[in-house]
């Protein structure tokens, strides 16, 4: 896992939602998570391009 740390806390939720949503729904695309993640934690446009690199990053470990 990354060792960048978010900051705000509908952030930190939605990286919790997405790697939950990722372990129920392995086939799911990370991008199509991320996205669904920034708008159902109405996430600022830098949290999610955060988010984005973040779920990119994962994808890549």
């Amino acid at each position: 896992m990354s060792n960048v740390q978010p900051q705000g806390e509908s952030l930190k939720k939605a990286i919790q939602w997405v790697s939950d949503e990722r372990r129920k729904s392995p086939d799911t695309p990370a991008k199509k998570l991320a996205n669904d993640a920034a708008l159902k934690f109405d996430l600022s446009p830098k949290d999610s391009e955060f988010l984005m690199r973040f779920v990119k990053q994962e994808n890549q470990e």
